[in-house]
């Protein structure tokens, strides 16, 4: 019950994902030969940690490059200097441009758990993604295996960040997922209910929490329950039609 009832929430975001994920990413203008270099020696040191090449790391900062904008406190600085050539390091991703990524190429239509994505790929906790912040990310997002997918799905599900996902947590995060019936005289009565099946069920050591250690012993053994409470993984048919956009780019060198 508990599997089909989590996966039918965790899939209904998913009836306009495929459309939206034909939508073409922004392509960035062609940067010149110094700014290859620099994304061309940032790209060998960044592919060493991630499940991409080194080309493909190089086009993911293309794509990068396409998604970001200049942060606040250097945009000064930039439009005082007489040369062409761009700061990598001034360049972010903000919040909107990434939640318009989450949407526009894999059909998250979540406000709150797509706040929650970009809270985990910004490690740094300052509000913008970097390029190390968002090659790490995509890696997991887009590749990762079991085990880094499962520790991802949890901080996301982790709202206080204290390595627990407790009643309250689950109450919020499920009350946020389902569909309201306006007959229902009690609508938090069903989640309630839920709360409590999906805490015997995540529960691996019974104390009435659900640790890391917990979700990956359930995870390991019911993978359906890897996004129990809500997308916040892309599907095979939008990594590849990302990637496959992604990769159409020109080679940096």
């Amino acid at each position: 019950f508990l599997r089909s009832t989590l996966c039918g929430l965790r899939h209904l975001p998913l009836i306009f994902a495929h459309k939206m994920a034909d939508e073409a990413i922004s392509i960035p203008d062609r940067p010149n030969a110094v700014e290859r270099k620099a994304l061309i020696k940032v790209a060998s040191t960044l592919y060493k940690s991630t499940h991409f090449s080194r080309e493909e790391t190089e086009k993911l900062l293309l794509t990068y490059r396409g998604l970001a904008t200049v942060r606040a406190d250097k945009q000064k600085k930039t439009s005082s200097k007489t040369s062409t050539n761009k700061d990598e390091s001034s360049f972010v991703i903000d919040r909107s441009h990434f939640r318009d990524l989450l949407h526009n190429s894999f059909g998250m239509t979540d406000d709150f758990l797509m706040d929650r994505v970009f809270r985990v790929f910004d490690e740094d906790s300052d509000s913008c993604l970097d390029q190390k912040e968002w090659i790490k990310g995509i890696s997991v997002f887009l590749r990762g295996n079991l085990q880094e997918k499962t520790k991802y799905c949890f901080r996301i599900y982790d709202l206080n960040d204290d390595g627990y996902l407790q009643r309250d947590e689950l109450f919020y995060i499920l009350k946020n997922s389902m569909i309201k019936q306006p007959t229902e005289e009690d609508p938090d009565e069903g989640t309630r209910d839920l709360v409590e099946i999906t805490l015997k069920k995540l529960d691996a050591d019974g104390d009435l929490r659900v640790s890391l250690d917990d979700y990956r012993t359930t995870v390991k053994k019911v993978p359906l329950l890897l996004e129990a409470l809500g997308q916040c993984l892309p599907d095979k048919k939008q990594v590849t039609t990302f990637l496959d956009q992604v990769f159409s780019q020109e080679a940096l060198r």
